[in-house]
């Protein structure tokens, strides 16, 4: 993954981030030599949240499906998050 300076935002600005992706779904930002932030279209970012979105979506119907579920009302939830303390 290509990176960006954190000096390169300083002196070039949004152009330093628009001519990396260009050719690159993303772009690492490194402040002081370590990498600290990715930067990444809004449409990019979108998609990842919706595949993530599916992934948890995915993991209950199979909990639901194994039997991995409470039946009950909202009280006795909060009395069983509680009761584990």
């Amino acid at each position: 993954m290509p990176h960006i300076t954190a000096n390169d935002l300083k002196t070039k600005g949004i152009a330093a981030i628009e001519a990396i992706l260009q050719d690159h779904t993303e772009a690492i930002v490194s402040v002081r030599g370590h990498a600290r932030f990715v930067v990444m279209e809004l449409d990019h970012y979108n998609h990842l949240r919706e595949c993530e979105l599916e992934a948890a979506l995915a993991e209950s119907r199979a909990d639901v499906t194994a039997g991995r579920f409470v039946d009950g009302s909202a009280d006795a939830h909060v009395a069983r998050l509680l009761a584990d303390d």
